[in-house]
């Protein structure tokens, strides 16, 4: 623990502080009307109001304090009015007692709908639902968090392709930050609201809009448009250089990002909150998250496995004693229990890595413990696939 330690900052709605760090890597405490979350976290993805498969119980067993809930298919269905009637907010609805962010839905409305434009009103688009021409605006996206009631509200952004021009990624940077001043002066009294910095590869200019961003009265800031394309080594020299660069009183998340691999190296530059679909979705593939690497239960070298997935983890899965031979024989009779344990497995391996990662930042040797856990695990890769 350094002497930068104990920065804080007091938002909208609760607190945030940096309680010990090692080199960049942060060790903090962010307070919500929800309960006080630890940091480095990582936030299953829910989607529906619901991490796919799983009950409130076995997303909290995994060490999960918050979850990341999607605006674009709540508003469409059930619509928060449904929510509102169920008891006020999300958390009464879905029966998840934590913390809970929403996105905005500009990525979804821009990816999932047809004949979807863009301009400085918002995302006008087609629902997938019913084909319903809708509009989502900057002070639209904010009111519908609200009424969800989620303890963080994020912002609408643009977030372009990784191919896109430099001019495509200055535009984009610009229709933010306008849409960042809106969706400030539109939050509700006390709604906790973070922007998003844009920029793509291009270093300087998600270092300026960091600085725009920076000056205006988000509760923190994340930074979107990250794992849309760009090669793994482009992400992790752009977030190098970029996550030291933002706010240091403020939490800093990673949007949408990702490996076990990337949440380490990204814990490194600064970063405090992750959120991927990864373990859920690769379970449903039926793929688990070892140390090391994935284990592809499918294969037929684990047809007479009674080992189970890892000896060491203590999630339901492993320490019920379900072998690898179960668990596939489970996934290729598409028994659902098979997702189910696969899922439960994988979200405790996320939650482990970041509980390890906030020990390591407390003793002061995060560095050495990240070079230890990316390191190729030379036993377990004898039955693994790479990341």
């Amino acid at each position: 623990m350094d002497s930068t330690a104990g920065l804080s900052h007091t938002g909208s709605k609760g607190a945030f502080e940096v309680i010990a760090r090692s080199g960049l890597a942060r060790r903090g405490r962010l307070t919500t009307a929800h309960g006080t979350v630890d940091t480095p976290l990582f936030m299953p993805v829910a989607t529906q109001a619901a991490v796919k498969g799983l009950g409130p119980d076995d997303v909290a067993l995994s060490g999960a304090r918050m979850v990341i809930m999607n605006t674009y298919h709540l508003w469409l269905r059930p619509g928060p009015e449904v929510v509102a009637g169920s008891g006020g907010t999300l958390h009464e609805f879905s029966r998840w007692p934590f913390a809970i962010a929403t996105d905005s839905g500009g990525y979804q409305a821009y990816s999932l709908s047809t004949l979807c434009k863009v301009s400085d009103e918002g995302f006008a688009f087609a629902s997938h639902l019913d084909g319903r021409r809708l509009l989502l605006s900057p002070e639209l996206s904010v009111q519908i968090q609200a009424l969800l009631g989620s303890d963080i509200a994020m912002q609408l952004d643009v977030c372009p392709p990784a191919s896109s021009t430099k001019e495509e990624l200055e535009a984009a940077v610009s229709r933010t930050t306008r849409w960042a001043e809106r969706c400030l002066r539109a939050r509700t009294p006390g709604q906790t609201l973070f922007g998003i910095v844009q920029g793509g590869p291009d270093v300087a200019l998600r270092c300026r809009h960091a600085e725009q961003l920076g000056r205006m009265e988000f509760d923190g800031l994340a930074l979107g448009g990250f794992s849309v394309g760009e090669s793994p080594a482009t992400m992790h020299r752009v977030l190098s250089e970029v996550v030291p660069k933002l706010d240091a009183v403020r939490p800093r998340y990673l949007m949408g990002v990702g490996t076990p691999d990337d949440i380490v190296r990204a814990i490194g530059t600064g970063v405090d909150l992750f959120d991927c679909v990864l373990p859920t979705r690769n379970a449903r593939n039926g793929q688990a998250f070892v140390r090391g690497g994935r284990l592809s239960i499918k294969q037929a070298r684990y047809r007479h496995d009674q080992r189970v997935l890892e000896a060491a983890c203590r999630c339901p899965a492993c320490s019920g004693g379900f072998s690898r031979a179960y668990l596939r024989h489970l996934y290729l009779a598409r028994e659902i229990l098979g997702l189910r344990l696969l899922s439960i497995h994988n979200l405790h391996h996320y939650g482990t890595l970041v509980g390890d990662a906030r020990r390591a930042i407390e003793q002061g040797r995060y560095a050495d413990w990240a070079a230890s856990r990316l390191a190729p695990d030379e036993a377990a890769n004898l039955d693994l696939a790479p990341l």
